[in-house]
């Protein structure tokens, strides 16, 4: 049989993922096959582009490539390099195991010599090993360049969201996504929204990925949870200090991790508001009383967990009477009463001084830091802008139109008072409700 009736396969392939550069190489593997073809008389039957890398198996255009040629379509194969094939040892593995069994009878290269003789497959499996053996070669420089990176405070990868890579700078903020991922920060740490609300609220805003597409749930969660915007960095499981600026504070973003850890344990419905819940054991046997549900009244009971009890069930009116019976045997002196209230009128007095004092200075702190494009995102998060509103005043501040204290279109901010839902919080009571 003579190279005028063997068929063969054209083969390229090129891994970068630089479209410009990928397309020129492919061109030049062409080129090059193309004139071989030409030259030995070959008949191509079809031609194959792969643009992906050979390091792991599983390349789709290169299996179609050996699924055609097992049904007979063609015989041989035209490529660059025998490291255009494989360049893993499953993919070369079966190259030989083709020209073993005949699948494969002749294989040209213009920069290789191949002869389907066991000096050719040695030869052959010799350069697949090159092959490999320069991957993982590649591969442990890169990663080894990477720690000593790490170590010296600077981000081996791709920027994160919020960040940009500077050439001799690592990363530093990006000038219009930095603010804004510091912003999904403060707004989940307030925890009055989730996490697909933060998505909806700063998608919409223009927080969105490096390609130009919208972020996910999950991709927000992965921002949530990245501490690289403190400073730090998490690189194979370890945390190193970074020299890049940090977006957030250490403490900020503890604060989402605890409200994240908050969120995401299971609400279970807790037990009973039972008013005498683990407060009295069984005079008789230790054991702790329960109390029970029974037609719409309470009933306590022994446990009875520890040994027989006579004990029989007692309704919790009961309880609660006799309790009140003998806390009416108790009085307090006029004199203690007197200094009771005395004390409680200086400790109201100094609360509300205290408080106005906090709070007046919260509020000086809040008119020097935060700036026009923050307050009104904030008005933007609390609904009190529609996004069209948000980007129109927005757009009058980045014209240099300021908006005055004054002005009529400055949104309007209400300062709540923070101590009222603090004490509800807590379940404070005045302790005046205790006294005569």
């Amino acid at each position: 049989m003579n190279n005028q009736t063997k068929k063969f396969f054209i083969y390229t392939r090129k891994s970068t993922d630089d479209k410009d550069r990928q397309v020129r190489s492919i061109s030049d593997q062409l080129s090059e096959l193309k004139e071989l073809a030409s030259k030995e008389q070959l008949e191509v039957v079809d031609v194959f582009v792969e643009k992906q890398t050979a390091k792991i198996p599983g390349r789709p255009v290169f299996n179609e490539m050996v699924t055609r040629m097992e049904a007979g379509e063609a015989s041989g194969i035209l490529a660059w390099h025998p490291d255009r094939l494989a360049r893993n040892s499953v993919d070369g593995g079966k190259v030989i195991y083709l020209v073993d069994t005949g699948v494969i009878s002749e294989m040209k290269f213009p920069t290789f010599w191949f002869d389907p003789t066991p000096q050719g497959k040695f030869m052959l499996s010799i350069a697949f090993s090159q092959s490999k053996y320069y991957v993982d070669n590649l591969s442990e420089n890169i990663k080894r360049g990477h720690r000593n990176k790490v170590k010296e405070g600077i981000w081996p990868q791709m920027s994160p969201i919020g960040y940009v890579n500077e050439k001799g700078k690592g990363i530093v903020p990006h000038p219009d996504l930095a603010p804004l991922v510091r912003k999904t920060f403060e707004a989940y740490a307030t925890g009055n929204f989730t996490l697909r609300e933060v998505r909806d609220k700063f998608n919409a805003l223009g927080l969105k990925r490096k390609s130009g597409r919208e972020l996910a749930v999950s991709n927000y969660q992965k921002l949530l949870k990245n501490p690289i915007y403190t400073g730090l960095m998490r690189y194979n499981g370890e945390i190193f200090e970074g020299k890049h600026e940090p977006i957030i504070s250490k403490k900020l973003f503890d604060s989402v991790a605890e409200v994240m850890s908050r969120k995401s344990k299971p609400h279970s419905k807790g037990l009973k508001p039972f008013l005498y819940r683990g407060f009295f054991r069984c005079g008789e046997c230790g054991c702790f009383i329960t109390t029970e549900t029974q037609k719409g009244h309470n009933y306590l009971r022994c446990t009875k967990r520890k040994n027989p009890c006579s004990q029989k069930y007692t309704r919790e009116e009961i309880i609660t009477s006799e309790i009140q019976k003998e806390i009416k045997k108790v009085s307090l002196p006029d004199d203690w009463a007197s200094w009771m209230l005395a004390e409680n009128k200086k400790d109201i007095l100094c609360e509300a001084q205290s408080s106005t004092l906090f709070a007046d200075n919260t509020k000086a702190d809040i008119s020097l830091l935060d700036s026009k494009i923050e307050k009104l995102m904030n008005a933007y998060l609390e609904n009190a802008l529609s996004l069209d509103e948000y980007h129109s005043f927005e757009f009058w501040i980045r014209r240099g139109e300021c908006i005055s204290v004054g002005a009529k279109r400055r949104p309007r901010f209400a300062f709540r008072n923070p101590f009222r839902k603090i004490a509800e919080a807590e379940g404070f009571e005045p302790s005046r409700g205790f006294l005569p």
